[in-house]
């Protein structure tokens, strides 16, 4: 075999496991991306919820702490949380945590108190209204949910009212 005819083998070689690793890392890819279960499974999840509340309110430590734990914990096909305080404008975003993939329920570690909760000065809020945008553009529709009444500083919430779905395509500035 000639010189020549080795180095262009060894080319063709360098690009096949270039074109092999490519293919392997797209399967790899989508195989990671997989385990992320479908969105139709997410809004039975946040339909189930809705009873007991999409977020929850705590009077703790001369604090009005909203928890909005379970709507984080589809964060991986949501595209943003809508709310607000006492109105029904839905003007305000609570941040997403990042999605793991490979954990598409969990929050991830080391996270503080604002990736799941507001912190108001107590009394502040008397109601919240809620909705949610997927990650494929669609609505919730809107939940109104107030504190509970006469339970000290456990954790509670009542829904109030379920409307329609309002509001436009998701849009990036406001936050929380």
């Amino acid at each position: 075999m000639s010189v020549k005819f080795l180095s262009v083998l060894s080319r063709v070689l360098i690009v096949f496991v270039i074109l092999l690793n490519g293919i392997s890392s797209s399967l790899a890819d989508e195989s990671y991306k997989s385990r992320i279960p479908p969105l139709s499974l997410y809004q039975k999840m946040l339909e189930a919820n809705k009873s007991s509340g999409w977020v929850s309110f705590r009077n703790y430590d001369n604090h009005q702490l909203i928890y909005f734990t379970a709507l984080q914990t589809l964060h991986c096909q949501l595209h943003e949380i809508r709310y607000s305080i006492n109105t029904l404008e839905l003007n305000k975003r609570f941040n997403l945590v990042k999605c793991n993939p490979q954990l598409p329920f969990s929050l991830p570690p080391g996270g503080g108190l604002e990736d799941i909760a507001l912190r108001l000065p107590i009394g502040t809020a008397e109601r919240i209204a809620v909705q949610v945008v997927w990650g494929n553009g669609t609505l919730s529709e809107v939940s109104i949910f107030e504190p509970c009444k006469d339970v000290g500083d456990q954790t509670c919430s009542f829904p109030v009212k379920v409307g329609k779905v309002v509001g436009s395509q998701p849009q990036r500035g406001t936050t929380k």
